[in-house]
């Protein structure tokens, strides 16, 4: 949302632009060391994308609902408080809500569960 918001991007755009960012650096935060770890890219490649997609997902889709639900928000540019704390707020909010996602991936050894043996 910082880089859209910087870049003047439309609503639709900030949007679309903040899911790909996630996606890629989520899916790139487990790729990297399961990649050093000795795993072949296109495997670990699968594997991240097995390990992160349900999580990323459910955290972009309670992150980004906030944001539009809260009025201005989106317009909102980055010298205002509306906007730093419409996104710390989603975040936490995203981040409490993707916790009990993780863990009943984990505990039925998928998500994060079919990548921890290769940390």
């Amino acid at each position: 949302m910082v880089v859209a918001t910087a870049a003047g991007l439309s609503n639709a755009a900030s949007i679309a632009l903040s899911i790909a960012l996630a996606f890629l650096f989520g899916y790139g935060l487990t790729l990297g060391p399961v990649y050093r770890a000795g795993v072949p890219f296109r495997r670990a490649l699968r594997l991240a994308l097995a390990s992160d997609t349900v999580s990323i997902a459910t955290m972009e889709l309670v992150d980004n609902a906030f944001i539009v639900v809260v009025p201005g928000a989106l317009a909102a540019g980055l010298g205002d408080g509306l906007f730093w704390w419409s996104l710390l707020a989603s975040l936490a909010i995203a981040f409490v809500l993707t916790v009990p996602v993780n863990r009943f991936l984990i505990g039925r050894g998928r998500g994060h569960a079919v990548i921890h043996g290769l940390h």
